[in-house]
């Protein structure tokens, strides 16, 4: 950030400093400060020695006095070889901020009504790195949007359903011996994601050993009775079987409570939560009726599908054979709902790019429903994060869980600040400022990377 006032100022100084002499204002030539050398921005000495008749280094020296000593917003300088660095104080960029700040934004216009989506986790497992980036990058946005006079409405769509919920379920019943949060003193969220971790392990030992016996791998894991009474499970759930639906309530509520606590430690909240479990009936409602008008097709199991052969995609299944269904199907119902809830102009999904076709079905499926709006739909598409050994996978721990990475920052940021001087006359609170070093380090060091 830099103001042509005040670099028309320097370069105005530099040439009355050399008054007796013809400079042009080409030869004055001002860049930012290199990220490693101390400064803000730099003056190139080089053109300037032909008119000062001295070293790089004393006309350096002599420009920078007469800086410092005739505008007082530039606080100290330092010369590296023909470059004058100057670092510009505190009050002149606090003071320029709120110049911008008031110009810009005191007298807002009414901007748009926008949906920002992000979060939007599964309740089976606890908040990672990933969805950290996901956050934070979501915030962000309708941070800006909100500055520039949006009115912004951030929400998130819980998947609070499907065949990966119930591998949790069918795993805390088989194994879990009626554990809970409280009992093991786990947050939540950790204590469901340890049974969906544990459904996987078991899952893996009972299609080793069919494939030991002789069936083909892809054979193998159709035909473990662990899947299949996943599968059963996700059936009875849709068919509102009471204990099903006991168990699943209670276990998705240990998950919130813990979602909650992380959500509170990084400063984020939500205008509205939706739930696939509600959602989905929607989304069900609208892929029976397309099938009523002719836009969607029986095929021969009884799954219901659209072509869309012609906006170059292929044939997407929208309920199953079983009649249960598929994540476009409640994204469908999801996106008609927040219409119906906020009049939207425009509705951002902050996804990674692994999703960039998913969106790219979903809006066409929408605009082919005969939802003119579908076209006022975007998908903010990021980079995923990966470890070193590659993609995380919440069901084999490969993972870089949210709280346990804001604990260890905390504890670097403690340890630091009690390792230095500054806490010798007990006048700061240490624990409450790690916590904020901490916390800001990580959100830095996860929004400086383009998305």
């Amino acid at each position: 950030m830099f103001f042509d006032k005040e670099l028309t100022d320097i370069r105005k100084l530099i040439i009355d400093y050399y008054y007796n002499q013809t400079i042009s204002v080409k030869n004055i030539q001002i860049q930012k400060t290199r990220k490693e050398f101390e400064g803000d921005y730099t003056i190139i000495i080089f053109p300037l020695i032909s008119f000062s008749n001295k070293s790089l280094f004393e006309t350096g020296k002599d420009v920078g006095d007469y800086l410092v000593k005739n505008l007082n917003y530039i606080e100290s300088f330092n010369i590296v070889k023909g470059f004058l660095n100057l670092t510009f104080s505190d009050s002149f960029w606090c003071f320029m901020f709120n110049q911008y700040s008031l110009n810009n934004f005191s007298n807002k216009k009414q901007g748009q009504n926008i949906v920002v989506e992000f979060s939007s986790p599964n309740t089976n497992k606890p908040l990672h790195l990933g969805h950290m980036r996901n956050i934070l990058l979501g915030n962000a946005i309708s941070n800006i949007l909100e500055a520039d006079g949006n009115n912004v409405k951030r929400v998130q769509i819980i998947n609070d359903r499907g065949i990966h919920i119930c591998k949790s379920m069918l795993a805390w019943l088989k194994f879990g011996d009626n554990q809970t949060p409280c009992s093991q003193k786990i947050k939540g969220d950790h204590f469901v994601g340890k049974f969906y971790m544990k459904f996987d392990e078991e899952y893996k030992k009972q299609y080793t050993h069919l494939i030991e016996k002789g069936l083909h791998e892809n054979n193998a894991k159709e035909e473990s009775t662990l899947l299949k009474e996943a599968k059963e499970m996700l059936v009875s759930w849709e068919n509102e079987d009471v204990h099903i639906r006991e168990l699943w309530s209670k276990m998705n509520n240990w998950v919130y409570s813990g979602f909650e606590e992380t959500y509170n430690r990084l400063g984020v909240s939500f205008d509205k939560i939706y739930y696939e479990s509600d959602t989905y009936l929607v989304g069900k409602n609208y892929v029976k009726k397309g099938l009523r008008d002719g836009l969607l097709n029986t095929k021969e199991d009884g799954s219901i599908s659209i072509d869309l052969s012609k906006e170059n995609l292929d044939e997407k299944i929208l309920l199953r054979s079983d009649g249960t269904s598929v994540y476009m199907t409640q994204d469908i119902g999801t996106a008609i709902l927040r219409h119906d809830d906020f009049n939207f102009d425009k509705m951002i999904y902050v996804v990674g790019n692994e999703q960039n076709y998913h969106f790219n079905v979903l809006f066409n499926v929408l605009n082919k429903m005969g939802f003119n709006w579908a076209i006022n739909l975007l998908h903010l598409s990021y980079g995923m994060v990966n470890l070193p050994s590659g993609k995380m996978k919440s069901r084999e721990g490969t993972v870089v869980d949210i709280d346990e990475l804001l604990n260890s920052m905390y504890k670097k940021a403690y340890d630091s600040m009690c390792q230095s001087n500054k806490n010798k006359d007990n006048e700061l609170d240490i624990d409450a400022l790690s916590v904020m070093v901490g916390d800001a380090a990580i959100k830095y060091f996860v929004l400086k990377t383009d998305a």
